[in-house]
Formats: C-alpha cells, structure tokens, sequence
C-alpha cells in the first residue's frame, strides 16, 4: 500500500491515458465560422485580384506541352490524332529530317501582349533607337557593351570639368569685353555712360555696340556681342508680330493725329525704324575657328591676352600697374591655389 504522506512522483507520471480528442465546436462557434467563410467567398474581387487569377490560370496552362498524351487537351485534340495517324511521334519534329537540327519539337508558344500598342509598334520602336545610336556612332542596343563604373565616372568628371571651364571662358570674354569697349571710347566716355545710367551698364554697352559691324569687335568676345544681338533681334521679331496682331483690333486713340510720339510710342505705334541685322547672316570664319577650340585653349588665349595686353590677371581678379606683374602667382589656376 502507497504512502499517502509520500510526494507525487511527476517525472514517471504516465498520461497516454489522457484524451486528445479536439473540442467540440459550439453552435456559436459554428456560426462564426459560416459567417466568415460566406463573407469571403461573398467579397467580389477586384481587378488586380481577377487579372493575377487570370495570369496564374494562363501560366499553368502555358507551363503544359500541348504534344503530352497525357494532358487533356491532347486527348481532345483532333489534329494531333490525324499527325499521329500520320506516323508523327511527340517529340520528333516535322517536314524532312535533315532539318531536324534547326526545326521546333514544340509548337511556337504564345506571346501575350499586355498593352494596347499596335502590333509591330515595338520592333518599330527599336528599329528608330537603333539607327539614332547608328548616327551618332553607337553600337545597337541589344549589342552595345557593358558601361564600366570607372569609364563612367571619368566620363562624368570630364563633362563637369568641360562645363566649369565654359563658365570661366564666359568670365573671361566678360572682362576683356569691358577691358576692350573702355579703351575703345576712352575712360571718361565710360564713366559719363556709367553716371548716366547706373543700373544697367549691360544695356549701355549693348547700344554702344550696336552701331558697329560684328567683324570689327576682336574675336575674343565676339560671340557674346553676336549673342546678345541675336537676342535683340528674336526679342524686336516678337515685339513686331505681337504689335502686328493687335493693330487688327481698334485702339484707345486710334486715328488721332494729334497725337505726340511719346503717346505713340506708349501705344506701341512708334514710327522709329529699326535698322535690320545684316551682320548677323554674314558668315564669320573667324569666329566660327575660334569657338572650335576646346575650352582649355580659348581660356589660355584670353588669359594671355589680359596679361600682355591690359596687365590683368584673370585669376588674381585684378590689373597690376607694371608689365612684370609682381605679386601674381603664376599663369594657370593651380599657381594661385
């Protein structure tokens, strides 16, 4: 007889015995249940659920040889039982037998077309890349090399350098420009404009060149004269279509004769004549040879000529009273580093 004082013994315990039977489902349990269910099959589903549905079903039937005894849809097929009366065997290949290396055993799958272009549209597509990428003497794309990742920073550094040297050559004309127009009129001239109006000194050195041919400015700054006439010129062209087009309607004061110019030009119906811009259709070899230079060598070119011709160093931003510069570092950006 057992000890009734003695402690239980849980480590030999036997409990296969206990049942493992699940928990009987309440009824309320079980209405949950079919509620939920009903629910989901209920819920309709959206596009984007239909058309993954639609992929998946298309996919697994894809995945599948049309040519497999086995598969329904070769069971039910009628031209694969008049091939196999024929004496077709399921992955051999059809017509001679020499070309048995470069014909199909399957059929040729079907390619889905997921946008609404027309058909052809992107062979078209890549027909054009390619033969932009042939002009500008690049290899096709389904061909062209792999970028390397150090060919494409240098690349990228030497495009930033190249752009941060045009910037420093527009500096450079900007100087001479004035440098060059000072000594053309004469300091005093310069100051007289410069008192008469302070705000704009751009606008005043822009009037003054006007009224002289392109091809007696230097070659330096040039380009930045022609540009700013061509601007003036596009900016006149506008003025005159835009005063063209609202001539057709009636004016405030219109067939007034006593009207002063300063009315009419208020009204934009100045009779002042603008002289036209022949000098900008004339060909300029010279100009032309000098922009063809690279970046590098018009910046050399302009810095050598402040120095030798007005003592100034583009890079110390200031004019030196003596021809030997004292004080000036050097000719090159890094001597003033």
């Amino acid at each position: 007889m057992e000890n009734a004082d003695e402690p239980d013994d849980y480590m030999s315990m036997d409990f296969s015995s206990v049942s493992t039977k699940p928990a009987v489902e309440t009824s309320l349990q079980r209405k949950q249940r079919l509620r939920r269910e009903a629910e989901i099959k209920g819920r309709p589903k959206s596009k984007a659920e239909l058309a993954a549905d639609e992929a998946a079903a298309r996919d697994h039937a894809l995945s599948k040889s049309l040519l497999d005894p086995a598969a329904p849809s070769a069971q039910k097929s009628k031209g694969l039982a008049m091939m196999k009366k024929m004496g077709f065997v399921a992955g051999s290949t059809l017509g001679a037998q020499d070309g048995a290396a470069s014909a199909n055993a399957e059929p040729i799958r079907i390619s889905i077309k997921e946008d609404r272009s027309g058909i052809g549209l992107d062979a078209e597509r890549k027909r054009k890349v390619d033969e932009a990428a042939e002009q500008r003497g690049l290899p096709p794309q389904g061909k062209r090399p792999k970028v390397d990742e150090g060919e494409f920073r240098d690349r990228v550094r030497k495009e930033r350098e190249a752009a941060r040297t045009e910037r420093q050559v527009y500096a450079a004309q900007k100087v001479a420009e004035m440098l060059g127009e000072e000594e053309v009129r004469g300091p005093c001239q310069t100051q007289q404009q410069q008192h008469q109006d302070p705000q704009s000194p751009q606008k005043s050195r822009s009037r003054a060149l006007s009224t002289r041919r392109l091809k007696s400015i230097h070659v330096f700054w040039r380009g930045l004269v022609r540009q700013r006439e061509e601007a003036d010129r596009d900016r006149r062209m506008r003025h005159d279509l835009e005063q063209s087009l609202s001539s057709r309607l009636p004016t405030y004061g219109e067939g007034d004769d006593e009207d002063d110019a300063d009315a009419r030009q208020a009204m934009g119906r100045s009779d002042q004549v603008v002289a036209p811009f022949g000098d900008l259709e004339d060909e300029d070899a010279e100009l032309d040879e000098f922009n063809a230079l690279e970046p590098e060598a018009r910046l050399q070119r302009l810095v050598a000529y402040l120095r030798d011709d007005y003592r100034y160093c583009f890079w110390c931003k200031c004019a030196y009273p003596d021809k030997e510069m004292d004080g000036c570092p050097g000719l090159t950006e890094e001597d003033h580093d």
